[in-house]
């Protein structure tokens, strides 16, 4: 019965939820002309701002003052979401930009552009008893500091597509329905934390269900526009490929330069795991808000469930491993 709890946990039901909404928009893809009794696109606007607001309001702003001492900690984390990641997919620039995989390359070094993802990497470092309260505050900041990155590195590239939409638009975007709702959620976090605090649970829920809808609403265009049957097995295993080697290569050079740097075995956890995540959240929100092209927008959200498919599963087994050997 063990080995049944383990594969039907939260997590891993997430995880067959979206599979589910990849078959559902198969067998049933959602039509515009379906829009008359349902608006799914302004529904997953207004939730895009939903989660955002909520992000703020869940934002502990004394436990972040409280661990900001720790910079260096904070400094290697950040620089490997936002600096040492986005390197590493851009060593391949050079060799794919004049060829037929330039897209490709493109919808990985947007995976490699996001934030770290917030429950998952407070979860796995507490399972690895690691720095949580460090690990709170890096999963939190970099929701932040993404808002920022994530558009700033995208815009060398996507500048130059004339089908990626105006950089204007797309910034007022980015303040409308990302830093707006955040900075509406700061303000209300004293008046409404004990209601965001009861209904946790509640709200974590909203936002699986916003990426759900997000997953069906992109593959039912990817399906209708019968865009999978121009992309290639290879394709498949050429992404499956990248964004591992993309976790690994983050992941040891994060742990090197933490243990040279002589981190405590806590806080290199920390490191390692908050520095090597990234949020599929922030990567639905940020597919539509960044302007991506309905036809490539699949292709751009692959390796973000990829890569989100491979960290749950891996980290959680990493982190269970970690721990044992520490008791020992």
């Amino acid at each position: 019965m063990n080995w049944i709890s383990k594969i039907f946990n939260k997590q891993n039901i997430f995880l067959f939820l979206l599979i589910g909404m990849v078959i559902l928009a198969k067998v049933i893809p959602f039509h515009e002309a379906y829009n008359q009794y349902f608006n799914l696109a302004g529904f997953i606007d207004w939730g895009i701002a939903g989660i955002f607001l909520l992000y703020g309001l869940k934002l502990n702003l004394k436990e972040v003052i409280k661990d900001v001492s720790n910079w260096k900690l904070h400094l290697l984390i950040q620089s490997g979401t936002f600096i040492i990641f986005p390197l590493l997919a851009l060593m391949f620039y050079p060799f794919l930009k004049d060829t037929p995989y330039y897209n490709i390359w493109l919808s990985v070094f947007f995976l490699a552009s996001l934030p770290s993802t917030v429950s998952s990497s407070v979860v796995m470092v507490s399972i690895a008893k690691g720095n949580v309260t460090s690990a709170i505050f890096n999963a939190s900041i970099s929701g932040i500091i993404g808002i920022v990155m994530t558009p700033l590195w995208m815009s060398f590239f996507l500048t130059a597509n004339a089908e990626s939409g105006n950089q204007s638009e797309i910034i007022q975007q980015l303040l409308l329905k990302v830093l707006l709702p955040i900075i509406l959620g700061i303000l209300l976090n004293p008046i409404l934390k004990k209601w965001v605090t009861k209904y946790a649970n509640i709200i974590s829920e909203f936002d699986r269900l916003i990426i759900l809808l997000i997953v069906y609403e992109s593959f039912s265009h990817a399906f209708i526009d019968e865009i999978f049957v121009a992309v290639p097995d290879l394709v498949f295993v050429a992404l499956a490929f990248s964004v591992v080697f993309l976790f690994f290569a983050t992941y040891h050079i994060l742990k090197f330069v933490a243990e040279k740097l002589n981190f405590k075995p806590k806080d290199v956890i920390t490191t390692t795991f908050c520095g090597s995540k990234k949020s599929l959240v922030h990567g639905s929100l940020f597919l539509l808000v960044l302007g991506i092209p309905d036809d490539q927008k699949v292709l751009f959200l692959l390796p973000v469930m990829i890569y989100h498919s491979f960290q749950l599963f891996y980290v959680s087994w990493l982190a269970n491993k970690i721990a044992k050997r520490t008791e020992i």
